[in-house]
């Protein structure tokens, strides 16, 4: 599989689909069985707040991953994405009632690379505060 999108369709600027995640305590219990995480600060409420969260957390990982869905979901395969790094800045804090957290992502192109790949910036932002710092992924494009 590769790439849906042709380098030559694209241009510095150009945003990419912005989406919003939902987070709920449900769905960190599910992540964290996915990924092995089981930490306590992320669906033991007592336990977060005793080591100084305001809440349960989640998982930065899983904010990660999230983020990462904006760029994946608009190349059409994960495979193109060649590189990818964030700085966690914020926590995505995720309160036990029947709404919980979302994440909202969007994207840009913030440059065109060598190869057919482009430079992606994402901004992640959770209860008006960006929870990603220097969120960059590079994609190889068809």
């Amino acid at each position: 599989m590769a790439a849906k999108i042709a380098f030559d369709e694209v241009e510095v600027g150009f945003e990419l689909p912005a989406q919003t995640f939902p987070v709920t305590r449900d769905t960190l219990v599910r992540y964290a069985g996915a990924s092995g995480d089981f930490n306590p600060i992320h669906w033991n409420e007592k336990f977060a707040t005793e080591v100084g969260l305001p809440d349960v957390i989640a998982h930065g990982m899983f904010t990660m991953a999230e983020a990462a869905r904006v760029v994946t979901d608009w190349a059409g395969d994960p495979g193109a994405v060649v590189e990818y790094g964030v700085r966690f800045t914020r926590p995505v804090v995720v309160p036990n009632d029947d709404k919980g957290a979302s994440i909202e992502v969007s994207g840009k192109v913030a440059a065109l690379l060598d190869d057919k790949r482009v430079r992606v910036d994402l901004t992640a932002v959770s209860s008006g505060q960006k929870v990603l710092g220097m969120a960059r992924a590079v994609v190889r494009l068809a």
